[in-house]
């Protein structure tokens, strides 16, 4: 009731921006588990676009962006830095901003490989820092592969 209520404190604008990302992040969510990576990678870059309606540049700030995908985190089961970093980077290059998605690896305490996904802006990690991210060793950026 309390979530209720606070969603329903928000305002118009921020509320159908909250559903809007709430959509996207479940729909990258399903497709992480139903389509190839490269795939939905695809698809993604065609919707990250700079919309038509989208009227003026940085009309949504950074700030808000991220506060959309962790509000909406918590109503998608399963939505884990992957979905989260690229549910980030498509709301960002749809409002004109330049993110960098990054992935990292690292060998976890039993030896096994664990991976974790965040966005960059600036020189900032804007959603999925962790106290210990530079144990992670960044991948070669995604950008200028042809998918």
């Amino acid at each position: 009731m309390r979530r209720m209520r606070k969603f329903l404190h928000l305002s118009v604008g921020d509320r159908y921006f909250l559903i809007k990302t709430l959509f996207l992040l479940g729909a990258i969510r399903l497709g992480l588990g139903i389509l190839p990576f490269n795939k939905l990678l695809k698809l993604l870059t065609k919707i990250s676009q700079p919309s038509q309606r989208v009227q003026s540049i940085h009309q949504v700030s950074v700030n808000k962006i991220v506060w959309a995908v962790n509000a909406a985190t918590r109503y998608v089961p399963g939505a884990k830095c992957l979905a989260r970093a690229l549910t980030t980077q498509v709301l960002m290059s749809r409002y004109g901003y330049l993110p960098e998605f990054r992935i990292g690896v690292a060998k976890g305490e039993t030896g096994k490989l664990e991976a974790h996904a965040w966005i960059e802006y600036q020189g900032l990690v804007v959603i999925g820092n962790l106290q210990d991210l530079s144990r992670y060793m960044p991948l070669p950026s995604l950008e200028g592969v042809r998918l």
